[in-house]
């Protein structure tokens, strides 16, 4: 009897040595995911082959981890990579809390107040951390979460105790809240979303990079931007954007990390944008 376990015993270690357990382990991961591709569907099928090639190919060279977004009702067109990939925040979320104030306010059939006003400038157009903070207390996570139900964006992970620029956002969610901003929605009255969009047009000219970069003259803009370092992933770089004019009415997001400077994430999500506004003004 001791003999027969003893067998067995020199038997797996033998098969340990030898690896003749490696497949099996190997068979337990999970292969690597294929690289996420472009996707983009399109009215025009010659528009939607033209931005899928055309964003792949700006994205090329470029390191880190990048996620898009593109809607464009004009042509009810449709362009996203990694739309579920999840990242901090940083600075757009700043939309997301000027929206649940102004969402707020309309339950209650109330105006902003002067105080809201001036808070909601400095945190939109200059993109003021403390006005933030502010805000965010006073709205809490039940008015905030209650936002976030009503418009439908169920990825967005508001951050806890306070930290707001490390809400988990996604390209599909941004999206969702940028559709909101620009037609006629049961959840923010004609006014909120004019506001909004106004003061995301007034933001100031140091902060006016990213998804604008390349807008056809004669098209209005409205842009949030965020930036954040951290020890993981190196930099956090985003930019959301409104475009209208020119026979088009388009909405995009571009998210990333893993940028070794913040100037380089700028550089990435400007390239996404240069060909994505220079195919829409052709089409």
């Amino acid at each position: 009897m001791t003999s027969g376990i003893s067998r067995r015993a020199r038997v797996l270690a033998a098969a340990v040595g030898t690896g003749v357990l490696v497949p099996l382990v190997t068979a337990a991961t999970p292969a690597a995911a294929a690289t996420p591709t472009v996707t983009c569907t399109s009215a025009n099928a010659g528009l939607a082959a033209k931005l899928k090639k055309d964003i792949t190919a700006a994205l090329a060279t470029r390191k880190g981890t990048v996620a898009v977004g593109l809607y464009d009702r004009s042509t009810n067109t449709t362009c996203t990579l990694r739309a579920s990939s999840a990242y901090d925040s940083a600075s757009v979320v700043k939309v997301t809390v000027l929206a649940t104030l102004l969402w707020d306010a309309k339950k209650t059939n109330r105006y902003l107040t002067d105080r809201e006003n001036t808070l909601a400038k400095a945190m939109i157009t200059k993109s003021d951390n403390a006005a933030t903070s502010t805000l965010w207390k006073q709205l809490g996570m039940t008015k905030i979460n209650g936002f976030l139900s009503a418009a439908g964006m169920t990825q967005t992970k508001p951050g806890a105790n306070g930290y707001w620029g490390l809400t988990q956002i996604t390209v599909t969610d941004e999206q969702k809240l940028l559709k909101l901003l620009t037609a006629k929605n049961a959840v923010l009255s004609d006014n909120s979303r004019a506001y909004i969009l106004k003061l995301m047009g007034q933001v100031v000219s140091s902060q006016r990079w990213g998804t604008p970069y390349g807008v056809p003259s004669g098209v209005t803009v409205a842009v949030k931007n965020g930036w954040l370092q951290r020890s993981t992933n190196g930099w956090r770089v985003h930019s959301v954007g409104a475009f209208k004019g020119g026979g088009h009415d388009y909405v995009m997001t571009v998210l990333t990390h893993g940028n070794s400077t913040m100037n380089y994430g700028i550089t990435t999500i400007q390239a996404v944008a240069k060909v994505i506004h220079k195919d829409l003004a052709a089409s």
